[in-house]
């Protein structure tokens, strides 16, 4: 990160500037620098979430305002900062967070994205140019469509998932944009050479080889020493700190012989996440997935940022030019149109192909879904940064460094903040809270059926109070992901009332804690260790709490199904449920449900009674159904599956 220089160069200097009144022995007004990006940050997400628009176009927009008031200093987005510095965090944190799973059931959608789109993309655009501009050889017009070309990770990751676009739209934008830079920076690099001449066919398809190959092998590589390092760490300081050097390795390895970078961080990431359950511990996963987190926030809301902070430094530099202001404009309008539309017309026309793998079957990509892929074609900081890389004596480089800047903000602020309208305009719902949660408890269910078949093998006469114990809190855990299916208001579930009482328990607790520690009688390690488990059963909790809330927003039917399930549809709810058993016996009923075969009703697991249950082994009658107001799921007692 630089500013323009003082002496009558421009700012495309890839060494770089300093602000005004930051001299070279002032490291300080550096850092203070450093620190106000980060409270503008954290400001804008905070009002971000006032005005209900997502941080990264608020950004964009703060820093395009920030670079024209008086006495902003000009940073500039030097190439060797963003990538190495910014791209490989950026592209780690997203890995972690990406499905191995779910990039090989839509890897096909995937490589057309990410490897296709973007040199038919770079195509267009260059004959784009090449008609405004007829004396830009092709090259340098090439070289242009390579800069714009890739969506970006970072603003395909940061608003789709803020605004809930559907999943399966998520994991092709997170797939196509981890990989396209790699596809875009080749091309680039590629044409930067053919500018110097002596690029041959076979040249460039060795490059793209090199490039994928090499980058796939060194990810390998680097998976193989890392995962072998954390079988040998116990200590989660440690595993995060492995992990803070990861990324750098992957990319400067695979830059160092002439591979993609880009792709050997993917690679590692992938991996590493995918087997993580393996190779971390419970803590260290979550030590590195809270840190983690921390600077995927900074960094990315940092870098929309500094995207609008390089406006009027771009604008200011061609300010002295010869082009007329009807190029000027022309051209950057013209590219922006041109990639909006030729992705648009690419996910259509390969719609065919676009479709996911489940199982042994391709679910066909829909019109919906595929409008909104091609419109989330957002595009980022790799894009400024790889216009910086075009050499200084390329032509009409100023106007080339708008028509990024003008790509960039266009994309974001044109596709991101009508993205929203868009998805409800199409009729594509976000992913639904309900359909969580019935997936989690079904999971959970199935867990804990392995889990108390394993305590049988091992129970022993010595050990039947703690296999009780254990069988108590395994029923807790698993009766409180069914309970937040229940959407029927003012009454209150077991887990309600559990979270209410350990809440209240938890203040108490950690008040008497800090009184104790007050007094200085109890080493601060063992303070911080006890508060700290109270912190995480607390944090457990509350997000219990918030995902039913999210539920009883929502509501919806699931969709795991099963022979029972399809042979027991859903039918009429009895007029007047009740459990007759827990009236007989004077117990309070939680939730009712009524079997699809006989229509008894019965008080769910939930209840003291569990008298749903115990109809089902009494009859073996597999299908309960919810006898709730405004509840329709039903649950199979044979498969442990509900819908």
């Amino acid at each position: 990160m630089g500013s323009r220089q003082q002496d009558g160069r421009r700012g495309t200097d890839l060494d770089g500037g300093r602000p005004p009144g930051v001299g070279e022995n002032e490291p300080v007004e550096i850092a203070i620098l450093l620190v106000l990006l980060a409270v503008v940050v954290i400001a804008g997400e905070a009002l971000s979430e006032r005005l209900g628009a997502p941080a990264p176009l608020l950004l964009t927009v703060v820093g395009i305002a920030l670079s024209f008031v008086p006495g902003v200093p000009e940073i500039h987005l030097e190439p060797e900062i963003v990538l190495i510095g910014l791209l490989p965090p950026l592209l780690y944190t997203a890995s972690l967070s990406t499905s191995l799973v779910d990039m090989k059931a839509n890897l096909r959608p995937i490589m057309l994205l990410s490897v296709a789109a973007v040199l038919v993309t770079m195509v267009a655009v260059a004959v784009v140019v090449r008609a405004l501009l007829p004396d830009v050889g092709w090259p340098v017009a090439l070289a242009i469509g390579a800069v714009v070309a890739p969506p970006d990770a970072v603003a395909a990751t940061a608003v789709g998932r803020r605004i809930g676009l559907p999943r399966r739209v998520v994991s092709v934008l997170e797939g196509e944009s981890l990989l396209n830079d790699a596809t875009a920076l080749v091309a680039l690099r590629t044409s930067i050479a053919a500018m110097a001449g002596g690029v041959s066919a076979g040249g460039v398809a060795g490059d793209f080889l090199l490039a994928a190959g090499g980058g796939v092998l060194v990810g390998l590589l680097v998976y193989r020493v890392v995962a072998w390092v954390r079988r040998r760490l116990h200590d989660p300081l440690l595993d995060t700190a492995v992990s803070f050097v990861t990324p750098f390795a992957a990319y400067l390895l695979a830059e160092a012989i002439h591979a993609s970078g880009v792709i050997g961080v993917v690679v590692a990431g992938l991996l590493l996440s995918h087997r993580s359950s393996t190779l971390q511990s419970a803590q260290g996963r979550i030590t590195e997935s809270t840190t983690w987190r921390t600077i995927s926030f900074l960094l990315e809301n940092v870098v929309f940022l500094l995207i609008g902070l390089q406006a009027r430094w771009i604008v200011e530099d061609l300010s002295g030019s010869d082009l007329s202001v009807g190029t000027i404009v022309l051209v950057p309008v013209a590219v922006l149109a041109t990639v909006i539309a030729v992705r648009l017309a690419w996910v259509h026309l390969t719609r065919p192909l676009l479709g996911s793998r489940l199982g042994d079957r391709r679910e066909p990509a829909g019109a919906a879904q595929t409008t909104l892929i091609g419109w989330a074609g957002m595009r980022g900081v790799v894009t400024l940064a790889a216009a910086f890389i075009l050499p200084v004596d390329t032509p009409y480089r100023d106007l080339l460094l708008l028509v990024a800047l003008t790509v960039v903000a266009g994309t974001l602020l044109l596709q991101g903040l009508t993205l929203p309208a868009l998805t409800r305009l199409l009729g594509v719902r976000p992913p639904d809270p309900a359909d969580d949660a019935l997936a989690r408890a079904t999971l959970l269910q199935q867990a804990a059926t392995a889990g108390l078949a394993r305590l049988e093998e091992l129970e022993t006469t010595d050990t039947v109070e703690v296999a009780r114990t254990i069988r108590q809190r395994l029923d807790q855990r698993t009766f409180a992901a069914w309970e937040q299916l229940s959407t029927t208001e003012g009454r209150q579930t077991p887990s309600d009332a559990y979270a209410e009482l350990r809440r209240a328990m938890i203040e108490a607790e950690r008040e008497r804690i800090l009184h104790i520690r007050a007094k200085g009688k109890v080493p601060s390690p063992v303070v911080r260790q006890v508060l700290g488990m109270l912190d995480l059963e607390e944090s457990m909790i509350d997000s219990s709490a918030s995902a039913r809330e999210d539920i009883r927003a929502t509501g919806s039917d699931g969709h795991l199904q099963c022979p029972e399930l399809r042979a027991y549809p859903i039918g009429p709810a009895a007029p007047e449920p009740r459990c007759e058993l827990c009236a007989q016996e004077g117990r309070e009923v939680v939730a009712l449900r009524q079997c699809r075969e006989c229509g008894h009703v019965g008080c769910c697991d939930s209840s003291a009674g569990q008298h749903a249950s115990a109809h089902f082994h009494e009859t073996g009658h597999p299908v309960m159904q919810s006898a709730e107001l405004g509840e329709s799921w039903r649950w199979c007692y044979v498969h442990h599956l509900a819908t």
